[in-house]
């Protein structure tokens, strides 16, 4: 079980991992070794609720490909099982960056005191360095 957040969550059975050889440079180890982790999420048939799955399908990401489909590929640790945390995390982290909503901005005006005291600054300043003139 995959826990989003308090009211969401995904089932284990609906994101496909698979274990595959990490690429770049390694020993023997890595030759014969499957670590790396290939994460396949189906956006479509999942579970998540249709705010969610709008707000995935809708946005431009590059783990995202046109058909829905998140994937993802952990091969930072050496060990299969840390890889396999590390990309469901990183699924966690996505579906939770894409599905905030942002709060709406609302302009506001400075007070009447803020331009006041704005003003009186600039005049204290201006005596300042009119005071550094040359006395006659």
């Amino acid at each position: 079980m995959i826990v989003l957040s308090r009211s969401v969550s995904l089932a284990d059975n609906e994101v496909e991992l698979s274990a595959i050889r990490a690429q770049g440079a390694g020993g023997q180890h890595v030759n014969k070794t499957s670590t790396a982790i290939h994460l396949r999420f189906d956006i479509n048939a999942s579970s998540l609720p249709p705010f969610y799955k709008e707000r995935l399908l809708a946005a431009s990401h590059h783990l995202i490909t046109a058909e829905g489909v998140v994937i993802i590929k952990a091969q930072e640790h050496r060990s299969q099982e840390m890889n396999r945390e590390a990309a469901v995390q990183r699924l966690i982290n996505l579906i939770q960056e894409l599905t905030t909503v942002e709060k709406v901005r609302r302009a506001t005006k400075p007070t009447h005191g803020s331009k006041v005291r704005r003003l009186e600054g600039k005049t204290r300043r201006s005596n300042v360095k009119a005071m550094r003139g040359k006395v006659q």
